[in-house]
């Protein structure tokens, strides 16, 4: 290979082996981002073979600092984040604390500084938002309200990591020296910065918000696309540069405010379109030249550093964030959602711990540790994703808690106020949306009969309110969860779910809250139908293929329709 073109081999080699490897993970039903991580070591100078210029790696991870922080502006949307303030706001501020607290614990047991300890500590505190919005999006739950706080959370996350971006530098400078041991000059120092900071955010919003979006329009009328990519990828780009040039500021920091001013223009979706292939390029070298800093031989070296590394991020910020969940009052699969969001970490940890090291904040062993931390739990998270339901049923099933946990304060687990008074009462109430709820459903739609659906399946109850089918979440099995569907002056209760354990329950919890109440319900042997008729005095089915049809037409016939 000819090194005398360093630049091109660099990203030769990086863009090439991230390509192959970040295919192997996504084959594997892993984040494409542990591949290019995997790159990264690969080349890098703690593994034998090629070596890839990790200069050039840095000042190209810069570049991709700043479109990924560009992009994290464009798509900065305010109003999403004050649709969920309530939780994610005080939630995200409280678990960062948590998990510095913890991280730095962790640090301060390996005699590590204060600043270390402070750096390592809100490494681990923060999320990767590229590895939920893939993760979400892989389960359909973007636009769930489950997903919603779950992004809102890990955007305050961000915002906040902004912010110590900002304050880093003049921090490190009063630790190093005087400012360590007098409060009053690492007071003026942060003021100092923060005023910077402020000029900058302060000629962002007045001039710049006015300026760019106009400059956008002025191109976009001379109808050439390259031009319009010039121009968002030179602005974007120039913000940044010329933050850290007059303002002090980071360059990611400067690339924030380039996108969140360029949203305000009405071609940002374009914007955001047009730019995306450079920006997932230029994310792709970012990721690889972090991945060059890691050092395989830590894993032989301190594997016990490496397993508390993981437990903090895995295990201690999980359960920080599932607590404060339940504390603020929301449900338990609310709770059980944003914890998996946070088992991982991601781009600001990478970008905070660089700073660290090039601050002298951090030892060298801190960056390694960090890596290797984030392949491990990026590694892990879709399983830990997949292993909310039955983490939740197994609970649900254990402890009367958990139940209760699980139905409080929840806007699915009752009907709207603005609910058509038809469906409040001589209704239906049909347990369970599955391939036979479903079927009974649309014949119930086509007679116009009306029914609340009770499923525990807290994304289709939202699906079906979508579609303007009355649902509530929860388990049937408990009362409150059959008043929320006000069963005590419905007309038919429909059990339709193949899970049969609680069906004696909800007939007795259905019949105690009204005594003439039908029952029709699904089972899956002669032997046990006939002693649940005996015992519910009511219509029992029993079979596969024709058990839809067969229960249908008895529900629409007891209905007259």
């Amino acid at each position: 290979m000819n090194h005398s073109i360093p630049l091109i081999t660099t990203i030769a080699a990086g863009l090439g082996l991230a390509l192959v490897l970040g295919f192997v993970a996504a084959r594997l039903r892993l984040p494409a981002l542990v591949g290019y991580l995997l790159a990264g070591v690969m080349i890098g100078p703690f593994t034998p073979g090629f070596v890839a210029d990790t200069r050039l790696a840095s000042e190209l991870a810069e570049i991709g600092v700043m479109l990924l922080m560009f992009g994290v502006g464009l798509h900065f949307s305010l109003g999403d984040l004050l649709a969920v303030k309530r939780i994610a706001v005080p939630g995200a501020i409280v678990q960062i604390a948590a998990a510095t607290v913890m991280g730095g614990a962790v640090a301060f047991a390996w005699d590590w500084s204060l600043a270390a300890a402070l750096v390592f500590g809100l490494t681990l505190s923060t999320a990767s938002t590229v590895v939920l919005l893939r993760a979400l999006e892989s389960l359909g739950q973007l636009e769930t309200f489950n997903g919603r706080i779950a992004v809102g959370w890990l955007v305050v996350e961000d915002l906040a990591m902004v912010v110590v971006l900002v304050l880093l530098p003049p921090l490190a400078t009063a630790l190093a020296g005087a400012g360590a041991h007098d409060p009053a000059q690492l007071a003026r120092t942060i003021g100092s910065t923060l005023l910077q900071v402020g000029l900058f955010v302060a000629l962002m919003l007045i001039v710049g918000r006015r300026v760019f979006p106009w400059l956008l329009w002025q191109v976009q009328k001379l109808g050439s696309r390259e031009l319009f990519t010039l121009c968002v990828v030179a602005a974007a780009v120039s913000i940044a540069y010329g933050a850290t040039l007059l303002f002090g500021v980071s360059f990611a920091l400067g690339a924030f405010f380039a996108g969140m001013v360029l949203r305000e223009s009405q071609f940002s979706h374009r914007a955001a379109e047009e730019t995306l292939p450079l920006r997932d390029a230029f994310a792709v070298l970012f990721f690889v030249s972090v991945g060059m800093l890691f050092d395989p031989r830590i894993l032989l070296d301190a594997p016990l550093r490496v397993l508390a590394v993981v437990g903090v991020i895995v295990l201690g910020k999980s359960i920080a964030a599932a607590l404060l969940v339940l504390l603020l009052r929301y449900p338990l699969h609310t709770a059980l959602t944003v914890s998996a969001s946070l088992a991982q970490i991601g781009e600001f940890s990478f970008i905070l711990i660089g700073l660290g090291g090039t601050l002298g904040m951090v030892p060298a062993q801190a960056q390694s540790l960090v890596v290797a931390g984030a392949l491990i739990s990026i590694g892990l998270n879709p399983l830990v994703f997949r292993g909310i339901e039955p983490l939740q049923r197994w609970l649900l099933a254990r402890s009367q808690l958990a139940r209760k946990l699980a139905a409080r304060d929840d806007p699915l687990a009752e009907l709207p106020m603005t609910t058509d008074p038809k469906y409040l009462s001589h209704q239906v109430v049909l347990v369970g949306y599955g391939r036979v709820g479903r079927k009974l459903a649309q014949a119930l739609l086509a007679h116009r009969v009306p029914f609340v659906v009770v499923d525990q399946n807290r994304a289709l109850v939202e699906e079906l309110r979508g579609q303007g089918i009355p649902a509530v979440f929860g388990d049937a099995a408990l009362p409150e969860v059959l008043v929320q569907a006000h069963v005590a002056r419905a007309r038919m209760l429909v059990i339709a779910t193949p899970d049969t354990l609680g069906v004696r329950q909800m007939a007795a919890h259905a019949r105690l809250l009204n005594p003439p109440i039908e029952l029709a319900v699904r089972s899956h042997n002669e032997e046990e139908a006939r002693r649940l008729e005996q015992e519910l005095t009511g219509s029992v089915f029993v079979g596969e293929h024709e058990l839809a049809r067969a229960m249908t037409r008895h529900v629409l016939e007891r209905c007259g329709a």
